[in-house]
């Protein structure tokens, strides 16, 4: 018996080794293969439905939307997903929300929101923001604004708020060169509209908005702005290296627009601190759709972007080689 059991444990090692030597093997041919690969958008669904059945029970939907319905402003984006997630669970919504909807819709209380938030981006709620200020942030007026904005400052000996004017420029510059991408600048600009609102409402991360800012300040041409005369003339001031990751983080974030819509992307900006994460969002986005935000508002953050990655077949093969052969000697 303790000859056979030997024998086992020696051809364990023997595996083992093979596979993880394969598996190194593999990855030093190859330099891109990475232990962590993305789930597929239908993986991504499978799993997170799969954490909600165990997650979104009646407690916890109740807990969740007692929280948001104590809010002040509340934010109806997040309570029409939880709405939405007890009717996909065939759950009765508590008649509380109800009453706090047809308190906040009264058409009394929507116009003097409107008027408060087009006067004053900050007192702009998630759901007023999109009715009243998104329409005009979402064109080139406030772009143009931002750049006049800055002059005025500049002549005036204020301090120019950089990353409001670098918004500016890469938005105007994002809309001139729409025809010339064939469309694809535009997911840059709408990227762009929605930071500037984001920004004015206070949703961006501290962590965010320094990225934002620094990647501004190193990939535009601060010194060559004065001697711009027209509005063709701002691409020649973007330096398109430095600012990759931004016009990437931007581009991502038109993407989660294209697949949510604008108030649902700012309901979900403050998840975002930098480019890894503004990537996971649009993948989780254009995975679930619109029940994107009710899977936020269960999981969370930090399960949902987990949610959307997994272990690669070689880093699973090695791991399981070096556990095989610590077992085997």
């Amino acid at each position: 018996m303790s000859g056979a059991y030997r024998l086992i444990l020696l051809f364990l090692l023997l595996g083992s080794a093979g596979l993880g030597y394969r598996s190194v093997e593999a990855i030093v041919q190859d330099p891109t293969l990475t232990p962590i690969v993305d789930r597929t958008a239908d993986e991504i669904v499978a799993l997170t439905d799969q954490m909600i059945a165990a997650e979104a029970t009646p407690d916890r939907l109740g807990d969740l939307l007692s929280r948001r319905l104590a809010e002040q402003p509340r934010n109806w984006i997040a309570l029409q997903a939880l709405a939405d997630l007890y009717a996909e669970r065939g759950l009765p919504l508590p008649d509380t929300y109800q009453t706090a909807w047809d308190a906040d819709s009264g058409i009394v209380a929507q116009t003097g929101a409107c008027l408060s938030c087009a006067w004053d981006i900050g007192t702009c709620s998630l759901s007023t923001a999109l009715l009243c200020k998104a329409p005009i942030l979402l064109t080139p007026v406030e772009d143009l604004r931002g750049i006049t904005k800055a002059g005025v400052d500049y002549a005036s000996g204020t301090k120019i708020d950089r990353l409001d004017l670098g918004l500016s420029v890469v938005g105007l510059s994002a809309t001139v060169l729409i025809a010339a991408s064939g469309g694809t600048s535009g997911t840059v600009k709408a990227g762009t509209a929605l930071v500037r609102l984001a920004k004015g409402m206070r949703l961006l991360t501290p962590r965010l908005t320094t990225r934002m800012t620094a990647g501004l300040t190193d990939g535009v041409r601060w010194a060559d702005i004065p001697a711009v005369r027209s509005v063709s003339d701002l691409p020649a001031l973007l330096r398109t290296d430095a600012l990759a990751p931004i016009t990437a983080t931007f581009a991502d974030l038109g993407r989660t627009q294209a697949a949510v819509g604008p108030a649902q992307t700012l309901h979900l900006l403050p998840l975002i601190d930098d480019a890894a994460d503004a990537r996971a969002v649009a993948r989780v986005s254009e995975a679930l759709g619109p029940r994107t935000v009710s899977r936020v508002e269960v999981l969370g953050k930090s399960r949902l972007f987990r949610a959307t990655v997994r272990l690669s077949d070689t880093a699973i093969e090695l791991t399981a080689g070096i556990v095989g052969l610590l077992a085997g000697l």
